[in-house]
């Protein structure tokens, strides 16, 4: 194990395979670590590093640990897979991480494929997770379309290319050439392709989640998320109708989908500030990061609506539906003197304490 300050990277050995961990901060009693999972074509570094570097997520590091988690060959300077190896699946990739995780629970932070590991991990060991920051995240299968397009796309385009059509939508790769240039370099440079394949071929071929909405007055035993859970995504990204799925399946009294306006297919990437200020109130309101500084999220009039409702395991009968633009929370406006496009999500977080209200933020 190589030791950097506080850094501390290996490979940890599962039964699916060796995967790559790199762990920030000591784990602490009673505190949850941050774990991370990547999307395809990507490692840690490149999904994380602009998140985990700015300013404003210095506060949550000094709260609490992270293990960025890669899937095999995955990491940087990775050597190709032995010929006779088969890549795990989905949720295999999901078993894999009890051994990595041993004795902590987890608030789990994936993107893309990584969000839908970190889910079925969720589905399958409840306890061992406190809550779940899920980026991009396809609940389903893909159908039989899918599949052919699939196939089709492996004959007509070369991997970099279909990377970066899963990572970024048709917008944003005709006009941000250079973060699209930026990542094409990632992929061909930088990450072992053969493996990057096989990681891809395995994220297609996963099955649906199988959740299930809990109906009030119905069945509440159904299979669905029991932490608490924030769904993110760019209006840009390539993701949106699979997210906006996905918070259709959950428990919305857990759950939290907060589409940003002006934001492509990384919104860790492109608007890190927006994520961390997000991923705050939620951490917060979860119980931890009580003392942290919290800053504003400004909305646009530009924005479009989400609807989200935030629940903690300390107070989870409480929801809050957020939309863009508009607030119905005066007396707070009124106090901070802030016009109906400004409001704060401190109200989410403080929601959580005492009553359940209604607030409309813009992100």
């Amino acid at each position: 194990m190589k030791q950097n300050n506080t850094l501390f990277g290996e490979h940890v050995e599962t039964q699916y395979g060796n995967v790559h961990c790199t762990l920030t901060g000591s784990p602490k009693a009673n505190r949850p670590v941050i774990l991370t999972f990547h999307d395809v074509g990507l490692n840690h570094k490149s999904c994380f590093e602009t998140l985990f570097n700015h300013v404003d997520m210095h506060e949550i590091l000094r709260h609490l640990p992270v293990c960025h988690v890669e899937a095999p060959g995955q990491h940087e300077a990775a050597k190709t897979l032995p010929t006779a190896y088969i890549y795990p699946t989905m949720d295999q990739l999901s078993e894999a991480l009890p051994a990595v995780l041993k004795h902590f629970g987890v608030i789990g932070l994936g993107v893309g494929a990584g969000a839908y590991i970190l889910a079925r991990f969720a589905l399958n060991h409840p306890d061992l997770v406190d809550g779940l920051v899920l980026i991009n995240i396809n609940p389903n299968a893909d159908g039989i379309m899918d599949t052919v397009a699939n196939k089709i796309t492996e004959w007509t385009h070369t991997l970099p290319d279909s990377v970066i059509t899963h990572l970024f939508g048709k917008e944003e790769i005709q006009t941000n050439h250079d973060l699209i240039a930026t990542y094409r370099h990632h992929i061909t440079a930088t990450m072992n392709q053969a493996n990057v394949s096989q990681f891809f071929r395995s994220y297609n071929s996963r099955g649906a989640l199988e959740v299930e909405r809990p109906v009030p007055g119905g069945n509440i035993n159904v299979r669905t998320l029991k932490c608490p859970t924030l769904l993110l995504v760019g209006d840009n990204s390539p993701a949106v109708e699979a997210v906006v799925d996905c918070n259709s399946k959950l428990n919305p009294t857990k759950t939290t989908l907060l589409k940003m306006a002006d934001c492509g297919g990384l919104p860790q990437v492109d608007q890190p500030a927006k994520v961390i200020e997000a991923f705050k109130y939620f951490i917060q309101g979860m119980g931890y990061l009580s003392s942290a500084s919290m800053t504003r999220l400004r909305s646009r009039t530009t924005s479009s609506s989400s609807v989200s409702s935030f629940d903690g395991p300390r107070s989870r009968a409480h929801t809050n539906d957020l939309q863009r633009g508009r607030t119905q929370s005066h007396g707070t406006e009124d106090k901070r003197g802030r016009s109906h496009t400004d409001v704060s999500m401190e109200s989410i977080s403080s929601s959580h304490q005492n009553i359940s209200k209604t607030t409309e933020v813009a992100c």
